[in-house]
């Protein structure tokens, strides 16, 4: 497993590279740092820059790219590189393909508060076109041990039971608990009707989606449904708790083109009071099956 950490020489770059540490130590995942700088080729002959400036952007990139080398543990895999694009979201995009990437984490903005986020023009690209799952710190991210819980935010369109399947396949994979959270806000219907149909509809698909242990007698994870409510989104996730190894995964919005990310409005609103990291899964992202070999030609679709 490989996953591609976009790196940048400030506090944003730590969060993602603590993040990353944190996720793949969760799987045993070796890391690819990538530092995105601009391409020469776009500039024209009248606004060409100095000579040597290409050559002097690499050297920087590469001891950027030696201090972020330095903040990975010896237990985790990593390895350095510098490429160059017309745009850093671009450029993070084709690495994921270069690399075979599982998956690509980034961090939220430094002027983001109480670890929250505050998502910035590269993070919002990458979240309206990526093929692969992003995962986001938000700012001030520290931690570095494995995830202890995986959260998956089920919403009732359709194709929220493959964010589920990826969510289950998560959480067996890394040997944790699975939380499934809907989020209600109040209106004038019946709120304890409108939660009690959101528990029942949630269970029905986490019945449908846990496999069984290998006796055939249990789940093959611990997992619960937990509805919240509030006058808002924001106010509907501060009532949740959070532990400090969890992170959120939200599906992309029924916009995403097949196989990309389209962060909806309702996700956008999620960001602005989540405490913990959230991934992003691309529409209609393909899976494994959990007994599948990973050697196949999806295996690195299901990763997680």
């Amino acid at each position: 497993m490989r996953y591609v950490v976009g790196y940048s020489a400030n506090a944003r770059g730590r969060d993602a590279v603590n993040l990353a540490v944190s996720l793949a130590r969760g799987r045993g995942a070796s890391l690819d740092l990538v530092v995105a700088i601009p391409d020469a080729g776009p500039f024209n002959a009248a606004h060409a820059p100095a000579a040597g400036y290409d050559s002097y952007l690499h050297q920087q990139a590469g001891e950027w790219l030696d201090e972020a080398l330095a903040l990975i543990p010896a237990d985790v895999p990593a390895k350095a590189h510098v490429r160059s694009g017309e745009s850093d979201a671009q450029t993070l995009i084709e690495a994921c393909d270069e690399f075979q990437a599982d998956m690509l984490i980034i961090g939220a903005t430094s002027s983001g508060l109480f670890k929250r986020f505050t998502v910035g023009s590269v993070a919002s690209a990458l979240l309206h076109a990526a093929t692969v799952p992003v995962a986001l710190a938000p700012h001030g991210y520290h931690r570095r041990d494995a995830l202890t819980r995986v959260s998956c935010g089920l919403g009732s369109r359709a194709g929220a039971e493959k964010l589920l399947d990826f969510a289950v396949s998560m959480a067996v994979n890394r040997e944790v608990p699975l939380r499934v959270v809907s989020l209600l806000t109040l209106d004038a219907g019946d709120s304890d009707e409108a939660a009690d149909a959101a528990r029942e509809y949630a269970n029905k698909h986490l019945a449908a989606a846990l496999p069984a242990d290998s006796s055939g007698a249990a789940p093959a994870a611990k997992a619960d449904v937990v509805v919240a409510q509030g006058r808002s989104v924001e106010e509907a996730v501060d009532r949740l708790d959070w532990e400090d190894g969890e992170i959120l995964l939200i599906g992309s919005s029924r916009l995403a083109r097949s196989r990309s990310i389209f962060l909806g409005s309702t996700a956008n609103r999620i960001l602005r009071a989540l405490p913990v990291p959230m991934i992003v899964v691309p529409s209609d992202y393909e899976l494994k099956h959990l007994n599948q070999s990973p050697s196949s030609d999806t295996s690195r679709e299901a990763q997680a």
